[in-house]
C-alpha cells in the first residue's frame, strides 16, 4: 500500500509512466495521495505565521499555496476518474487495514487549502473571494472529516480484526480532521455575522477540538504500547510515527486561535476564561510534542542507516512538522518568548528541507509510474 518499489534502470531511462508498462495510471489512486496536498499547503500556512517575516515570505507562501491548490484539483479529478474506471479497487480502500485510515487525508487537504486561501491568497483572490473559497472548502472538508471520524473507526470496530501490534501512526488520520477544522474555523469567525453565528462556530470548533483530543488520548497510547512490545517494525512504516506530531501541534494552533476569538464572541463573562486556558493547555502539550519529536528523529535516523525505502508515507515528514511550526509560532505570539521564536524558525527550515526532498522524490516516482503501480493482488 505504500508503493515503495525501487526504480529499475529501464524506468530511469524511459519516459512518463515507463514502469506502468501500458497499465492505466488511474488504476490505483488511493486517498493517501492527498497527504501531498496537506504537506504542501502547510508550508504556505506556516510561512505566514512565523514570528520573523523576511522579505518575500508572503510571495513565497502564495506561490506554494497556488501549487497546493492546483494539486488538490488534479488529485480530486484523478480520484473521481479512478472511482468511475476502477470502482472495485476504489471501494476496497475503505476496508483495507492500512489504506482505510488515510481517508482522513482528503478532508484535511480541503480544509488546509481553504485556510491558505484566507491566509495567503488574498492578494490574488481579493478579500471577498478568499473568504468564500475558505468557507466553501472548510465546509466540504469538515463534513468529510466528521464522516471519516465516525465511519473509519466504526468499520474497524465491527470487523474487530485489528491486533495490538497493528497500531501505527495512520490510525490517527481519520480522527485528526476535526482538529484541523477547529483551527481553520477559528479564522472564519470574524467573517461571520456577530451574535448567534459567531457563537455557534466557536462552540462547534471547540467541540471538534474535543473530538480529536479525546480520540488521540486513546490511539497514541496504543502506538506507544506497540513500540514497546513489538519494536519499530517495518522500515516503510517508520515515517507514519511522525503523524503523532500532527494532532499535538495542530491542537496548540487551534487552542491559540480559539482563545483569541473567544473574548470577542463570549464577552467578558466567559471569554477571558477560554483565552487563559490557551497557555495552560499549550505549553505542556508542546513539551510532549518535542519529546516525541526527539524520539522519532532518533528512530528515523536509525532506520535510514539500515535502509528506508521511499513511499508516499514520507509525506508524514511534512504536515505534522508544519503543525509544530504553526503551534510554536502561536505560542511565541502569545508569550513573546524569544526561544520559541527561534524554535519556530528552525522547525520551519526543517519543514522546507523535508518538503523539498519529498516533493522531488514524489515527482520522480509519479513521472516514472512507480508510485502509481497497483499493488500485487489488488483487484481491478
Amino acid at each position: 500500500m505504500t508503493q515503495t518499489l525501487q526504480p529499475s534502470a529501464s524506468s530511469r531511462a524511459g519516459g512518463a509512466f515507463a514502469e506502468l508498462r501500458g497499465a492505466s495510471p488511474l488504476a490505483y489512486v488511493g486517498p493517501n495521495w492527498f497527504a501531498a496536498v496537506m504537506g504542501t499547503g502547510i508550508v504556505a500556512l506556516a510561512a505566514v505565521g512565523l514570528p520573523v517575516q523576511p522579505a518575500g515570505t508572503a510571495v513565497f507562501a502564495a506561490a506554494v499555496w497556488v501549487c497546493a491548490a492546483a494539486l488538490l484539483v488534479v488529485l480530486s479529478v484523478a480520484t473521481v476518474a479512478h472511482w468511475v474506471r476502477h470502482p472495485v479497487v476504489a471501494r476496497s480502500h475503505l476496508d483495507h487495514p492500512v489504506m482505510g485510515h488515510f481517508y482522513g487525508a482528503p478532508a484535511m487537504a480541503f480544509v488546509t487549502i481553504g485556510a491558505g486561501a484566507l491566509a495567503t491568497g488574498r492578494p490574488l483572490l481579493g478579500s471577498h473571494l478568499a473568504v468564500a473559497v475558505d468557507a466553501t472548502l472548510w465546509s466540504v472538508g469538515t463534513a468529510m472529516g466528521l464522516t471519516t471520524t465516525v465511519l473509519v473507526p466504526y468499520r474497524a470496530f465491527v470487523r474487530g480484526s485489528a491486533a495490538t501490534e497493528a497500531a501505527f501512526g495512520g490510525w490517527l488520520m481519520p480522527i485528526v480532521p476535526p482538529m484541523v477544522s477547529a483551527a481553520g474555523g477559528a479564522a472564519l469567525i470574524p467573517h461571520l455575522p456577530p451574535g448567534h453565528a459567531r457563537a455557534t462556530m466557536l462552540f462547534f470548533c471547540y467541540a471538534c477540538f474535543g473530538v480529536t483530543l479525546l480520540g488521540c488520548l486513546v490511539v497514541i497510547p496504543l502506538i506507544w504500547r506497540r513500540l514497546l512490545r513489538y519494536g519499530v517494525g517495518a522500515a516503510a512504516s517508520v515515517p507514519t510515527l511522525w503523524i503523532v506530531l500532527g494532532p499535538l501541534g495542530q491542537s496548540i494552533t487551534a487552542a491559540r486561535r480559539l482563545g483569541v476569538a473567544a473574548p470577542t464572541v463570549l464577552g467578558s463573562a466567559y471569554g477571558p476564561s477560554f483565552r487563559e486556558t490557551t497557555l495552560i493547555y499549550s505549553v505542556p502539550v508542546w513539551g510532549i510534542a518535542m519529546l516525541w519529536l526527539g524520539i522519532v528523529v532518533a528512530i528515523t535516523a536509525r532506520t535510514v542507516r539500515s535502509g528506508m525505502p521511499f513511499g508516499l508515507t514520507w509525506w508524514s515528514f511534512t504536515f505534522p512538522v508544519g503543525t509544530m511550526v504553526t503551534g510554536t509560532s502561536a505560542l511565541a505570539a502569545a508569550t513573546g518568548n524569544d526561544v520559541l521564536k527561534v524554535m519556530a524558525c528552525v522547525l520551519y527550515l526543517c519543514l522546507v528541507g523535508a518538503w523539498c526532498l519529498v516533493v522531488t522524490r514524489t515527482a520522480r516516482g509519479a513521472w516514472s509510474g512507480r508510485l502509481l503501480l497497483t499493488p500485487t493482488g489488488a483487484s481491478r
